[in-house]
């Protein structure tokens, strides 16, 4: 037996000289610092050789003829570039890489459903980072969406709220929302508070593709597409728990684990939060969010991704305050009863190929549940007599819109020889029954103290529909390098959106018709290039359409009198980015015009109440600027500003009010800031390793507040202030504290306001509030 032994080591020991011999593979995994997320397009390569490579989807990279002299250098952009000297041992390597303080934007996927360099997308894209998120600590996405060129998320309390991009302030669904490229609501069933229902903790970054993106993702991408990227488990065990609340009842708890074994990886995430007793009466609320994301890699070449997400929110919805309130203060609801439920649970299984490196096919099916039920204060209708003006009574409703989706994506993508061009094709199926019912509800009313005391359920029902909402698409984009220089981009893309409606109301319940079929369809073509002037600078420019077919709450209410079509927009885009100083300083830049023909407006109603509906307005434009610049000075300080100066106006647009009709053609669009700005800079000190001091500017410039120009409301300043600190120590590495100060100067402000016949009312923001924090991030180390 001993001889055996002896034997089998000098075989071994033969083995391992011969090994030594022989350049040995070097192979490794390239993780974001911040997130422990792999990092897929990396480069790879070994100085002064040639050889190199680029990681895989898993962040994974092999170099199997490495030479002897084992040192590699690791680049990405929007990293700090690594150069290491590898073990002789032939280890694999985990490098993680720290963002860089001033980027080109780096990699981006919403430009074209896949992973491409920001200055290749002849579109205005604008990106939150995993590093900006874990320095920001947000406890709602519009803290970070509103860091973003163009983008205003206004924030209505318990996540609820509004958008505005390259749009005026408004509920219209002229945005779309997406997870993962997929829509998270069906088309037809909008809901401009619809970002409630994302993770913010499964999130591992976001973009925003500003301007028509309908060409790819369909309609209702007017204003732009912002898509949620999900975190992906990462190749080695990672686990974490953080707690914060503020002064004012809110609390929340973030939980999350991931790893991989084998093949299979696995994250798991999510979040609760509530309120109690916040600073505005009546807005107490509970949140319930997670996600679970499995990675299986079939073979070396196929690869399964199941999702899913599953949100829960429970809210008291206070509504707006008259003047008197809004400037005294006295952020008092003149109701106890309003509310909103909401459950909304979204899956997909994506199944993905590569047929060589040069063709790849992703076939995606989707399921959505979502109901969301409501005594919206927004429905709350005072009635006056018409000669005296005198009140009379009031009135709101209950409601309830639920809808189940089916549906599948598919897409193939093709490097072609031919002028070394790209190919993308795809196709897109949505079926979607949904259901909706609005029952009339008397309100009770106080006149002398304006508040609603109660309210008593009819049981007559307003509206009571079935719809089935069909979607179907067909795309296809072409990619073509014309020049070293020059890259042209094309695309096409044909939806068809059908509602079959069936009225459960019949006779003088109704005014709608017993049943009907309304179909909606539109060719969207887009033309756009990039020319690089440079390494650090480049041009783009882009024509693209859009369309947005009513919706099925404005085309089947019974509220809704006028008849409506569909809103087609043509935009026309120019911009471009450079850097300077060695790349300390960096510029994006975009101009547009977005005309719109039959947009979609909300108007109020001239019938002695406060209540609004949908028309369509004859012609719009939308001209504005977006800019964001970065500049780092040095390696400790970061400054970024962005912003967007825009003008919004009619161009033919006339309406009936107060007995006559008024024609606002050239009038600016109402809720329309003529300037939006959001600055922030960082200091991380060398002197104290994992320290961070932010102080963060958001301006909103002033707008008109009625179609009439006639009220206004004058914008405001807002100034934020963000500390943390992540211990260094090795028995504490993990560990992190923060605390974050929104309105710091205590200003009163409203982030939006509105005005009717009846006076202009406020949306009230929070006064100075303080958030503590406090979380443990475990991340394991590669085995050596």
């Amino acid at each position: 037996m001993k001889s055996i032994f002896i034997a089998a080591g000098l075989a071994w020991a033969s083995l391992g000289h011969a090994y030594a011999q022989q350049p040995a593979a070097l192979r490794g995994t390239i993780l974001d610092a911040q997130t422990q997320q792999p990092l897929p397009g990396v480069s790879v390569g070994v100085p002064g050789t040639g050889l190199g490579t680029t990681t895989d989807a898993a962040g994974h990279f092999a170099l199997p003829n490495a030479p002897a002299t084992r040192e590699v250098t690791v680049s990405f952009v929007g990293y700090n570039a690594q150069r290491l000297r590898v073990p002789a041992d032939g280890r694999a390597l985990t490098v993680r890489l720290e963002a860089a303080p001033v980027t080109l934007q780096g990699v981006v996927v919403s430009a074209s459903r896949e992973q491409e360099k920001r200055t290749e997308a002849p579109v205005a894209i604008g990106t939150v980072s995993p590093q900006l998120m874990a320095d920001t600590k947000a406890t709602a996405p519009y803290q970070l969406l509103n860091k973003v060129a163009g983008v205003y998320m206004v924030d209505l309390g318990s996540e609820q709220h509004m958008m505005a991009i390259r749009q005026p302030i408004t509920t219209n669904a002229v945005y779309l929302y997406l997870e993962d490229g997929l829509p998270i609501r069906p088309i037809g069933i909008f809901n401009h508070n619809a970002l409630y229902e994302i993770n913010q903790n499964g999130v591992r970054s976001i973009e925003v593709v500003k301007g028509p993106a309908s060409s790819l993702y369909g309609s209702n991408a007017i204003g732009g597409a912002v898509n949620f990227l999900t975190r992906q488990p990462t190749p080695l065990p990672t686990a974490g728990a953080s707690v914060q609340g503020d002064g004012f009842g809110y609390r929340r708890l973030d939980a999350s684990a991931s790893g991989t074994a084998g093949k299979l990886g696995v994250f798991v995430g999510g979040y609760a939060a509530r309120q109690r007793g916040g600073w505005q009466d009546y807005t107490d609320f509970d949140k319930e969010s997670w996600t679970a994301r499995a990675d299986y890699a079939l073979t070396a070449k196929t690869r399964l991704t199941a999702a899913g997400t599953y949100n829960y929110l429970s809210t008291q919805t206070p509504g707006s305050l008259d003047s008197a309130h809004f400037y005294s203060r006295r952020y008092q609801s003149n109701n106890r009863f309003t509310n909103r439920v909401v459950t909304a649970v979204r899956s997909s299984l994506r199944l993905a190929h590569d047929w060589s490196t040069a063709q790849q096919t992703a076939f995606t099916g989707f399921y959505r549940y979502n109901s969301t039920g409501q005594l919206p204060s927004y429905y709350i209708g005072d009635v006056y007599d018409k000669a005296t003006g005198a009140y009379q009574s009031s009135n709101g409703q209950v409601n309830n819109q639920s809808f189940r989706s089916y549906g599948a994506l598919a897409q193939h993508r093709a490097d072609l020889d031919f002028l070394h061009s790209r190919l993308l094709v795809g196709g897109y199926f949505d079926y979607s029954p949904s259901t909706y019912f609005a029952r009339y509800l008397a309100i009770q009313k106080d006149p002398a103290s304006n508040f609603y005391t109660g309210f008593t359920d009819t049981g007559r029902y307003l509206d009571n529909y079935r719809i089935d909402l069909y979607n179907e698409a067909a795309y296809a984009q072409y990619e073509v390098p014309a020049t070293e220089a020059l890259r042209i981009v094309g695309g096409l893309r044909y939806d068809r959106v059908q509602y079959k409606f069936a009225n459960e109301l019949s006779g003088s319940q109704t005014t709608k018709k017993a049943a009907q079929n309304n179909v909606y369809n539109l060719v969207a073509p887009k033309l756009g290039l990039t020319y690089a002037l440079g390494p650090n600078r480049g041009l783009y420019a882009n024509f693209s359409t859009g369309f947005e077919p009513p919706e099925t709450g404005s085309l089947y209410s019974s509220r809704q009198k006028a008849e409506l079509t569909q809103a087609n927009f043509n935009n026309y885009e120019a911009g471009g980015w450079v850097a300077l100083l060695d790349r300390k300083v960096y510029l994006d830049l975009s101009l547009y015009q977005l005309d719109g023909r039959n947009e979609i407006i909300s108007v109020g109603l001239n019938d002695n109440t406060n209540n609004t509906q949908y028309v369509n307005a004859g012609a719009t434009r939308h001209r504005g600027v977006e800019y964001s610049l970065t500049y780092a000075p040095v390696s400790e300080v970061n400054f970024r500003l962005s912003g967007t100066n825009a003008r919004h106006t009619f161009l033919a647009y006339s309406e009936f009010a107060q007995g006559k009709d008024k024609d606002y053609s050239g009038n600016r669009m109402s809720n329309a800031p003529d300037w939006i700005a959001n600055g922030e800079v960082f200091y991380k000190p060398r002197f104290v390793p994992g320290a961070r001091l932010g102080l963060e500017w958001q301006h909103i410039g002033a707008y008109f507040t009625n179609t009439a120009n006639t009220k206004s409301y004058a914008g405001y300043d807002l100034f934020n202030l963000r500390l943390g600190y992540r211990l260094p120590q090795t028995a504490l590495r993990g560990l992190e504290v923060w605390a974050n100060a929104v309105n710091l100067s205590n200003q009163l402000y409203a982030v939006n306001a509105t005005t009717t016949q009846y006076g202009t009312t406020y949306s009230a923001a929070a006064p100075r509030t303080l958030t503590l924090g406090a979380g443990y991030t475990f991340a394991a180390k590669a085995r050596e």
